[in-house]
């Protein structure tokens, strides 16, 4: 893990094709802006983990139900 300091207006790069700015920080917030290729999917890794967990419910599979279904 990297860990960097940067100021308002500075960037930091991920590669050849990433650029990521520091755009605006505020009391216990920063607001970044991320320049990426469109094939480059970026989510937030809150949500990440949401619909990750949301899926797994998803999949679960009770098979003690088919016994209810009449033919």
């Amino acid at each position: 893990m990297l860990v960097i300091t940067r100021k308002k207006g500075e960037s930091i790069l991920i590669g050849d094709n990433i650029e990521i700015t520091v755009v605006k920080v505020d009391d216990g917030s920063v607001k970044l802006s991320i320049a990426a290729p469109k094939n480059i999917t970026i989510l937030r890794k809150e949500l990440y983990k949401d619909v990750t967990e949301e899926n797994k419910n998803a999949a679960h599979f009770d098979s003690s139900i088919l016994k209810n279904i009449k033919r």
